[in-house]
């Protein structure tokens, strides 16, 4: 048999006769370190060399797991030692890295290793820090919490979650937020890609990515907005360039800055930081004046296309390159590119969501590929690619300050569907939150229970704001970051601020992040060491919607616990342990995950995480050589037609064996082979006007048109009532297909070829907005004053999740002429998130030592910097930066932009003294949000990061 890396990926699985390190050294390809690393991809090259020093005696065991960083949900073989962690291997046989892996991805078993984490529990007192015991910390931390509760309320302790939780642990946490009595809780999808969620769930249904990166190998055009994945995710990458070799197909990079995703474009587009409006409309108006768009599909699957068009055609050729600064030219060929090449997808992130208005742009690049036929398609779709490993999933389960797991939201209805889930007393749970009323609906008070929470981006106005304008009952007086860098917020010196004025701070993280060292407290501070995930073991949702599970690699290290042992802990102290766990079982203080995932199947209606239980995950993992690794759908073995990872929603009861949905909203299979019709979500009309579809349904559907979502009553209309069990008749009476905890309901729909939510149009004009048909507003920090006057902000607000928001009382005054550069920011390869777990991995803290700002020469010669120089760079807010100097032409004359991994300095003091002993990152620098500026989006509270200003000097 030949010997291929494929062959020897299983092999090595089910032998640990010969690892591939091993097959490479006998083989005599490595002669010499050096030339390993020079002649070999990295993909190939081992982390440890650990390995050759144990004897050829010892036993060495594989266990699969997926990397830790981005979403693409890249897989890892580990290779165990008697319990050590001595190596790590790409996954050949893994359906979306295909044996790739990026920097980060490479080294992530330093990630679970590393010396420089937190490891034991540490308490700030007379500002030095002590080693203290878990039950000791737990003591202090939960009598503190049940104080302020008293004293104040349980919104006066602000309980902030994690994308780097698993799917168990993200639903615990909010479980725990709930029975604790606050939704004040949130995690960093708030600040990613809440803008996201908001604009693509209100156009078509979901929130989330409508495709996959693999469905990409099916693309006949690509367009990238706000987004570079070259570095942010570059193993995504692998699936842009399947496509242009495959298909030819064109790749269309849209950002203000030449990126590397930027150097593989066929059509670069520079545009203006803050203009993504502009141009899709611009580019609209060249499809519409042209006849490009797919008529058929609109009139079929889309409501409110004609305002739409009205408002386009305001965006004639001369006004887009006005505010854009492309020329008509090259608008028009973009969009001509994305006509003649369909399907194509489109591709964005932060780059088009962190913006005052990034609900706008997204909404706007939806509407873009409905008017173009691109949605419901293989090798269409809205592709949003996610930046930390689980953020798709903890934003799933409702680690969010506005819904409830599964994003039920917070009404009445949804809290009584959960306790239902939970088997607790659903005014038990209503008595847990505060009884006071401080907003009111339509005219009507509103119980706290009820009202979205303080968001993340702005838990600091939450405590400095005064209490009379704030919508609860008193200020946060405790902050607890559970796995969250604050130098990914803006705003930095009013945190610090905060952060002094706290009765309490604690940070549980494998790391003791910026949290540690940014403020000037004294006292009352704790670190507790969290486990990474290596160290536990559960699902986590890739971008695509699909889950994985990860089995645990090693015990925790250190003092470390697991985040659900932590929650665990923390809620017997708060006498909340008995409900939050009452069908859960506990061993030694650790709650089993299986049962935590059976929890939420049963209650998990309404996105699909009903169908993948812990048995199909982990027969999933054990089988991922027989996914096809373009439809990800598996060709024989014991997976045999179902997709890989069940990618939500997975309808029903796993009874049904629902395969897992691939494409969103494809009508081309029936639902019960993946397939989707656009949700039903907004009623059946509106002004008149039919919201159904109409003449279009998914494959085998019994209902040849348009429908509502399903209830008992509509069962019943149709005479389907009767195909219920008596058992799912007596739980589907009164109920819909989202509360219907027999799953009987959508059991039926799905039996007569329907989709349980309904088939309707996908609505391009969102009534509840407040921009129904998304236009251009300049940034509240604009050096183009002359576009002020034509695209003006929003009136301040005054209440937005409970606090007020400014807008047009910070748009109106100028600031350009002492800050005259636009200050964007972004990622780099190297590094992830706040950094803390990046810059604290020595190979990735060799790559990139500084932190640095990006300057065109022109800029650079204007104020007297030269490249590798330090320099000085001012916000309009005050806040400034120490940092070195990069001349280049990857940004326009006018523009500077920063990464925002960096922290442990500000304003030019290094901060490591602070750290306790031995925890501080290999690299420190300043965080780019110090200089980052006020702005927020109108609908879900994005903090903007792409379009301030700021002005530069010599240090």
């Amino acid at each position: 048999m030949k010997l291929t890396a494929r062959t020897l990926s299983n092999q090595a699985l089910q032998s640990n006769a010969l690892t591939r390190r091993e097959f490479i050294k006998k083989s005599g390809v490595i002669t010499g370190g050096t030339v390993a690393a020079s002649a070999l991809p990295t993909m190939f090259v081992s982390q440890s060399t650990q390995a050759n020093s144990i004897t050829k005696k010892a036993k060495v065991k594989t266990i699969r797991s997926v990397c830790t960083h981005c979403s693409v949900g890249c897989g890892v073989l580990a290779e165990v030692k008697n319990g050590v962690w001595i190596g790590q291997e790409p996954d050949f046989d893994h359906p979306f890295s295909l044996g790739g892996h990026c920097a980060k991805g490479a080294s992530v078993r330093e990630h679970g290793v590393g010396e420089r984490r937190l490891k034991y529990p540490m308490k700030l007192v007379n500002g030095k820090w002590k080693k203290i015991s878990w039950n000791t910390a737990i003591d202090e931390v939960g009598s503190k919490m049940l104080e302020i509760r008293k004293k104040s309320s349980p919104d006066s302790v602000y309980l902030l979650g994690s994308a780097k939780f698993n799917n168990e642990q993200s639903y615990l946490f909010r479980k725990m937020a709930a029975l604790w009595g606050s939704n004040n809780v949130d995690h960093q999808a708030r600040i990613c890609h809440s803008t996201t969620v908001a604009g693509v769930a209100n156009t078509w249904g979901y929130g989330a990515m409508t495709n996959s990166f693999n469905d990409i190998h099916n693309s006949k055009a690509m367009l990238v907005i706000g987004g570079n994945p070259a570095e942010a995710h570059p193993v995504s990458m692998l699936h842009i360039f399947r496509a242009k070799e495959r298909n030819n197909a064109p790749l269309i990079v849209i950002d203000p800055r030449f990126t590397r995703t930027a150097a593989h474009a066929d059509e670069y587009v520079r545009i203006r930081p803050g203009s993504d409006v502009p141009f899709v409309w611009g580019m609209l108006w060249h499809i519409f004046e042209n006849s490009w768009e797919d008529k058929n599909f609109i009139q079929q699957r889309v409501y409110g296309m004609d305002e739409i068009r009205t408002e386009v055609a305001k965006w004639t050729p001369d006004e887009v390159e006005r505010v854009t600064g492309v020329k008509e030219k090259q608008v028009r060929r973009t969009a001509k590119l994305m006509a003649d090449n369909r399907p194509g997808t489109f591709i964005w992130c932060m780059g088009g969501t962190q913006h005052t208005i990034g609900n706008n742009n997204t909404r706007a690049y939806c509407i873009f590929q409905l008017a173009l036929g691109n949605m419901g398609v293989s090798g269409g779709g809205t592709n949003i690619f996610r930046g930390h490993d689980n953020v798709q999933g903890a934003t799933d389960f409702g680690v969010l300050s506005h819904t409830l797991p599964g994003y039920y939201g917070l009404s009445a209805g949804a809290w009584k569907h959960w306790s239902k889930v939970w088997d607790l007393d659903y005014n038990w749970i209503k008595n847990r939150f505060d009884q006071g009323s401080y907003e009111k609906s339509k005219g009507k008070a509103v119980k706290p229970m009820n009202t979205k929470g303080i968001t993340v981006g702005r838990w600091f106005d939450g405590v400095l704001e005064d209490k009379k304008n704030i919508a609860q009952k008193d200020n946060i007086k405790a902050m607890i970051f559970w796995g969250h860098a604050p130098n990914s917020q803006t705003r930095t010196l009013d945190m610090k601020k905060a952060m002094e004025k706290l009765d309490m701070l604690v940070v549980i993280d494998p790391h003791p992040t910026t949290s540690a060292v940014l403020s000037e407290r004294k006292n009352n501070t704790y670190l507790l060491p969290a486990s990474t995930q290596f160290e536990t073991y559960g699902s986590v949702t890739a971008s695509n919607r699909s889950l994985q599970w990860r089995d645990k690699v090693i015990d925790p290290m250190f003092d470390s616990l697991p985040d659900h042992v932590i929650m665990y802990k923390l809620s017997k102290k708060l006498g909340i342990d008995k409900q939050l766990f009452k069908h859960i079982k506990v061993n030694n203080d650790e709650p089993l995950i299986e049962d935590i995932t059976r929890e939420f199947n049963s209650g998990m209606w309404t996105i699909g995480y009903t169908g993948q239980t812990p048995e199909r995950l982990k027969k999933h993992m054990r089988n991922l050589h027989t996914f096809d690794k373009t439809t990800l759908i598996a060709k024989g073995g014991e997976c045999h037609g179902e997709y890989f990872g069940l990618p939500w929603p997975c309808w029903g009861t796993s009874d049904m064996k629902h395969p897992g949905t691939p494409n969103l909203y494809d009508t081309s299979k029936s639902v019960a082979e993946g397939g989707l019709t656009f949700r039903a979500r907004f009623g059946v009309e509106h002004n008149g006007t039919n919201l159904l579809a109409d003449d279009s349904y998914s494959k085998d559907s019994a209902i040849k048109d348009g429908y509502p979502e399903f209830n008992d009553k509509m069962l019943k209309k149709l005479g389907w009532w009767n195909q219920l069990t008596p058992s799912e008749k007596k739980l589907a009476e009164g109920k819909n297909w989202k509360t219907d905890l027999s799953g009987g309901i959508q059991r039926v729909a799905i039996k007569n070829g329907c989709s349980p939510f309904g088939n309707a149009k996908a609505r391009a004009v969102v009534w509840t907005f407040p921009d129904p048909v998304p236009v251009h507003r300049e940034p509240l920090y604009t050096n183009r004053r002359d576009l002020v006057k034509d695209y003006p902000t929003v009136a301040d607000r005054r209440s937005h999740y409970r606090l007020p928001t400014r807008y047009a009382s910070i748009q109106e005054k100028d600031y350009s002429q002492q800050y005259p550069l636009i200050l964007t920011s972004g990622r780099l390869v190297e590094y992830e998130g706040g950094g803390d777990e990046s810059r604290s991995n020595k190979w990735l803290a060799e790559l990139q030592q500084d932190m640095f700002a990006e300057v065109n020469v022109v800029d650079a010669n204007n104020n007297n910097l030269r490249d590798g120089e330090m320099m000085w760079l001012e916000g309009p807010e005050g806040g400034k930066v120490k940092i070195k100097t990069m001349v280049t032409d990857r940004v326009a004359p006018g523009v500077v932009f920063m990464p925002f991994h960096f922290a442990g300095h500000l304003q030019g003091e290094s901060l490591e003294h602070k750290y306790p002993k031995g925890t501080q990152p290999y690299v420190l620098g300043e965080s780019a949000n110090t200089a980052m500026t006020y702005g927020y989006d109108t609908v879900t509270q994005m903090q903007e990061t792409k379009a301030s200003l700021c002005r530069i000097w010599s240090a």
